[in-house]
């Protein structure tokens, strides 16, 4: 990529109606010509003439729509970690380099799984239900040491999460896009495939008593979940999902709870967020759903901000950027 010329640049920001934070940074940044900010309805309006684009507005599909109007646009940030919602063909066929927050979320996300595996070893829900109700209601639990866990999606996030589930003794095993004997995370990973009858997905299924979806959304991800998918689960094994909630076919999920042919179901993300007020996940059996929060821990939205100056001033002096994704994937390249 070409190094800016500093005075010149331009710097649109799109936003969900609230600023970053500490965006003076940005206002008052010596190498910027000029900062404008814009709702989705709005992009359209600020991307003439940009030459940078930070994507403040999450999950916003909105740059489509608005693409026609990117006529300088060289450098796309997106303040997540997945950038499935920036990944339609205008973006991925042009020139444009695409930079995520890799990082940000690895040891919180991975927190949060170990912390829903606890909960279903423990009961936790359970217990919960009976304190709101005044019952004491003894039960036995389960171990976590020993237990093995399926990781699908070997990216930065999903090591985070097979460092912390094998620190307390946990067995884990990794799927990724190839498959490799020997990995210091994973130990064993298999190929994973959108077609659960790949040979070592389908034999990594059924040892696995807890299997977490951490990879990113693809044509190749997309409804990995399925029916068949599951079918394959042992029957008391637990499904966490912290990726994207189009991993997972939910009606087939929600028939698997009732049918109990997994024990649960621990779901971070959904296929519409937030999840409608009336869909079956709120109250199937075994099901913990939480609102899109497993990375977001306090302090979160400045490291995010802090990602983006760190690679606004890399693209103004010319140097190499943090985080530059594989459009042709959704994956991100190099360290």
């Amino acid at each position: 990529m070409t190094p800016a010329t500093q005075p010149q640049t331009r710097l649109a920001v799109l936003h969900g109606g609230e600023l970053p934070p500490g965006s003076a940074r940005l206002d008052d940044h010596p190498g910027l010509a000029s900062v404008r900010y814009a709702t989705a309805d709005r992009l359209g309006e600020v991307l003439p003439g940009a030459d940078a684009l930070f994507v403040w507005d999450l999950f916003s599909e909105a740059l489509e729509a608005a693409w026609p109007k990117a006529d300088s646009l060289r450098w796309v940030h997106a303040a997540t970690a997945g950038v499935d919602n920036l990944m339609f063909d205008g973006l991925v066929g042009s020139d444009v380099v695409v930079t995520n927050s890799r990082g940000v979320f690895d040891e919180p996300m991975a927190e949060y799984v170990l912390g829903l595996v606890i909960a279903f070893a423990k009961d936790l829900p359970a217990t919960l239900g009976h304190q709101s109700r005044r019952e004491w209601r003894h039960r036995e639990t389960e171990r976590v040491g020993g237990k093995h866990a399926l990781v699908i999606g070997t990216g930065p996030i999903g090591r985070a999460i097979a460092r912390r589930l094998r620190a307390v003794g946990m067995t884990v095993e990794g799927a990724g896009r190839t498959a490799r004997p020997e990995d210091p995370d994973f130990g064993t990973v298999v190929e994973a495939s959108q077609d659960t009858a790949a040979p070592g997905l389908a034999e990594a299924l059924p040892r696995a008593d807890y299997v977490v979806l951490a990879a990113p959304l693809t044509d190749a991800t997309r409804d990995l979940a399925d029916a068949a998918f599951l079918a394959r689960m042992r029957p008391g094994a637990r499904l966490i999902n912290v990726g994207r909630g189009p991993l997972v076919d939910e009606d087939a999920l929600v028939r698997a709870l009732h049918a109990g042919s997994i024990a649960g179901a621990a779901l971070d993300v959904a296929r519409t967020e937030p999840l409608p007020a009336d869909s079956p996940l709120w109250d199937a059996p075994g099901a913990l759903v939480s609102p899109h929060m497993s990375g977001d821990v306090v302090g979160w939205l400045d490291e995010l901000v802090d990602l983006f100056t760190d690679n606004l001033d890399r693209y103004l002096d010319g140097n190499p950027l943090r985080n530059v994704v594989d459009k042709s994937r959704g994956y991100v390249s190099g360290p």
